[in-house]
């Protein structure tokens, strides 16, 4: 292994779309890049052969653990049908026969049956072993009797339903519950089991949004550890808590980059939970749920700015992008424009987002942290987006190319285990959005994947990724084509090597 201090130099690359590069490392950083003829001597050579080399990717939202679990557990995301996720699971507690049976990624939308899963279907695999079983979008699931047992009151909180599907209040305390059965090991293998699926994609960084409904503040400081103490992606911790109910002290103890990320303002829309300002077209009973009063995002935010902490916020339906901007708003207007575009505050998903706000978000110098493979699962005019919402407001949600052209700064993430750690599907998403004017330019999506969630975190370098001087998280990738060319053909291309800080964690010499 190389280690920090020591010399690397990766000769005969294409960087780009300039083929003969070479780039060296010295001391975890870029200290030369130029062409291949003139390269220092270094401590260590890698030959190219020809092969692409670009930045690594940092996926900027991430669950560690929760995405862990479920590479090493139960994965329902290819199930096509209640009896299929019903075999998933059945095969699945006969392979782990004690513990709590976690798992995540079921969709009703299309089952032949009609419906989710149900506490009776779980209860006649399970029997009285508690069990939390997440949709897809993480934000309702179905629960065992067992676990319902093991949270006191979850029938009187809002979201509660008999059949065991929670959503909102109730689907947050189960979820708590569920996670915090899981013990000090399985919580480290499947941290261990995320950097490493991360490392094997080429993924250099990744952004984890903790908080107190989430996975609690001791999984992020265990997650902080090991990203400290052994070689992989970076791991940079956000913690989503308003500043009243002391998230700005977690921030300060844990060293993290912001108070924020998933700090729940409102739901997701598969789950009816995303707050509308119309109602659901398939449920006109119901526009969704705000979280929090508008008091409070306004203290958080005031709190955030003057200590000169990065806030985040999950919004994802139009009604929650726009009370978060109100608040920031207000922010603007009692400590100045400049103090907040200082902070660099985000928006997760902002998945709805008119003229307005998009504008608001460029004047006031925020960062729309999103998710294409959610346009690719569930946008265009037939998807579970037009169910939900109706076709018109379905092609316009995901408006990237607006956020883009507007100047507001964009960062690509997964939300795994919401959807698959795969930056070369978000790229590739966000290209091919499912509503065409609303899709990025290839080399704008490749930037956002890229140096997109350094700008997020506030730590880019003046001169870019492959810039003198930045930081050496690369990537080298089994191909001998440009970028350019990968981007036109969608290739998704197998890292052949990673290096994050100069340090080699995925491929030959890791």
């Amino acid at each position: 292994m190389t280690e920090p201090g020591s010399s690397l130099l990766v000769t005969d690359v294409t960087v780009g779309d300039r083929p003969g590069r070479a780039v060296l490392v010295d001391d975890g950083r870029i200290a030369w890049l130029g062409d291949g003829a003139d390269a220092p001597t270094a401590g260590r050579v890698v030959a190219g052969d020809g092969a692409l080399l670009t930045p690594a990717f940092v996926d900027a939202h991430v669950h560690a653990t929760a995405t862990g679990l479920a590479l090493t557990g139960l994965d329902l995301h290819s199930s096509l049908s209640l009896a299929d996720a019903l075999a998933a699971l059945r095969a699945h507690v006969a392979a782990t026969p004690s513990g709590i049976v976690l798992g995540t990624g079921w969709d009703e939308t299309g089952w032949p049956e009609g419906r989710g899963l149900t506490r009776h279907d779980l209860d006649a695999v399970v029997g009285d072993r508690p069990a939390y079983l997440a949709r897809v979008d993480v934000h309702s699931a179905t629960v065992s009797t067992a676990l319902l047992d093991r949270v006191p009151g979850i029938a009187d909180l809002p979201g509660s339903h008999p059949d065991g599907q929670l959503r909102l209040e109730a689907h947050h305390a189960a979820r708590q519950a569920a996670y915090g059965a899981v013990d000090t090991a399985q919580r480290a293998a499947a941290q261990r089991a995320t950097r490493a699926a991360a490392a094997a994609l080429g993924i250099g960084s990744l952004h984890e949004m903790a908080g107190p409904e989430v996975s609690g503040a001791g999984d992020l400081a265990g997650l902080l550890a090991i990203a400290v103490a052994e070689p992989g992606p970076r791991v940079l911790g956000y913690w989503g808590e308003l500043a009243e109910r002391g998230g700005l002290e977690v921030v300060r103890e844990l060293g993290l980059a912001g108070a924020g990320g998933d700090l729940f303002c409102d739901g997701a829309l598969g789950s009816h939970t995303a707050a509308l300002s119309r109602p659901y077209s398939d449920r006109p009973e119901t526009a969704g749920h705000l979280r929090f009063d508008s008091a409070s995002l306004v203290d958080h935010v005031r709190a955030c700015t003057r200590a000169g902490v990065q806030a985040g916020f999950h919004v994802i339906g139009d009604a929650a992008v726009d009370q978060v901007l109100g608040a920031v708003g207000t922010v603007v207007d009692e400590l100045g424009r400049a103090a907040v575009r200082a902070c660099r505050h985000r928006l997760e998903h902002v998945e709805m987002a008119d003229a307005a706000a998009v504008g608001r978000m460029r004047d006031w110098g925020m960062v729309a942290s999103v998710q294409p493979a959610f346009d690719a699962a569930w946008g265009g005019d037939a998807g579970m987006y037009a169910e939900r919402l109706g076709v018109d407001r379905a092609l316009a949600t995901n408006p990237l190319a607006d956020l883009a052209d507007a100047g507001v700064a964009l960062a690509l993430g997964s939300d795994a285990p919401v959807t698959a750690l795969d930056p070369w599907g978000g790229v590739h998403a966000a290209v091919d959005h499912r509503t065409p004017e609303s899709g990025l330019r290839p080399f704008d999506a490749f930037d956002a994947a890229t140096h997109g969630g350094w700008h997020a975190a506030r730590a880019e370098h003046p001169q870019g990724p492959l810039g003198v001087g930045a930081p050496a998280d690369l990537a080298l990738w089994a191909t001998a084509e440009t970028l350019s060319a990968v981007l036109a053909g969608r290739a998704r291309p197998a890292c052949r090597l990673l290096l994050v800080a100069g340090v080699p964690v995925a491929g030959p010499g890791a």
